[in-house]
């Protein structure tokens, strides 16, 4: 477990996003414009669409594979409503700030599940390909939830109706291109996979560099600002609400019966915080919310906590609930 967190903490991703940081706070003049800011975004939210997409049609569908899907959805509709309670109740942060912060513990962070693969295959335990798919499958339920929150708790003279409210959210760019990717993949699969694969699979890490390296620019420079907002209560929330979330998800894998291997990784999705994903859509659709606030909790206190004591933590679980 050692070599896989040093592995991970030591990849280019994440050392662009330290790099994006470090200049941040040391007021470099690195700037990427905003409008090649939103292109990166948008292209992660179709790559990350199709990818899930293609799984689900690679994997086929039973009667386990949907009832997992169908409880990886509900949780992650869930988990930011419980993540905004407990942030509203132990923090000071704005309502946006908290909503987007909240979207993050009910999305999934697919490296933490690639972690979590492999220290389940150094263990030897069998697992199914098909969470890869419900991977994808909880990445935009809880930017919904988000969505619906921050909306719901502006003051009367901003507030929406429900109907515009629900409409602005289902049609939100970053919802749009996700869902839309993910059934594009799906309807495709292998023949639709092998067409988009030079532009959208493979190029996937290096534009993930640009967009962490973004990130931790905007991030820095938040935190030069705004380091005051993450008082000891909020980084206590990026430690605990993770274990929150893997207690009930670890509910769900014992009534669903799942074997060690799929509880586990059903767990440490459920447990894991986006740093990807939520944070490309919550640059489009909650473009006031701090990076320095959402995304060093994600990043910066729930990210290295799962890879060092989470993952064993929800691999021991799993094995206690699968007999």
């Amino acid at each position: 477990m050692f070599d896989v967190a040093l592995a991970t903490l030591l990849s280019p991703v994440v050392l662009f996003f330290v790099l994006g940081l470090a200049a941040g706070l040391a007021k470099s003049d690195i700037t990427i414009p905003e409008a090649v800011s939103k292109g990166l975004a948008i292209y992660l939210m179709m790559a990350i669409g199709l990818k899930g997409g293609f799984e689900m049609a690679a994997s086929g569908l039973t009667g386990t594979v949907i009832a997992v899907m169908i409880c990886g959805i509900a949780l992650s509709f869930v988990l930011p409503a419980i993540a905004f309670f407990f942030l509203r109740l132990s923090t000071k942060l704005p309502v946006v700030d908290a909503a987007a912060t909240a979207a993050h513990y009910g999305s999934i962070s697919i490296v933490t599940f690639v972690a979590a693969t492999q220290a389940i295959d150094f263990s030897g335990i069998p697992s199914a390909g098909y969470l890869v798919a419900v991977a994808a499958l909880m990445e935009t339920p809880a930017i919904i939830t988000a969505l619906l929150l921050a909306g719901r708790n502006k003051k009367p003279k901003e507030k929406k109706a429900p109907t515009g409210l629900l409409r602005e959210v289902a049609l939100n760019a970053s919802v749009v291109v996700l869902v839309g990717a993910l059934i594009i993949g799906w309807i495709t699969g292998e023949a639709g996979k092998a067409q988009v694969e030079s532009v959208f699979i493979s190029p996937l890490q290096g534009v993930l560099c640009l967009f962490l390296l973004d990130m931790g620019l905007s991030a820095g420079r938040g935190l030069r600002n705004g380091w005051r907002m993450l008082q000891p209560a909020t980084v206590a929330f990026g430690i605990y609400m993770p274990l929150i979330s893997a207690a009930i998800a670890a509910l769900a894998s014992f009534a669903l019966r799942l074997p060690a291997g799929d509880a586990a990784l059903f767990i440490t999705l459920a447990a894991s915080a986006s740093y990807i994903a939520v944070p490309a859509a919550m640059r489009l659709a909650l473009p006031e919310a701090k990076p320095s606030i959402y995304l060093t909790l994600s990043l910066g206190v729930t990210f290295p906590f799962n890879l060092t004591i989470g993952i064993p933590l929800y691999i021991l679980i799993a094995q206690m609930i699968a007999g």
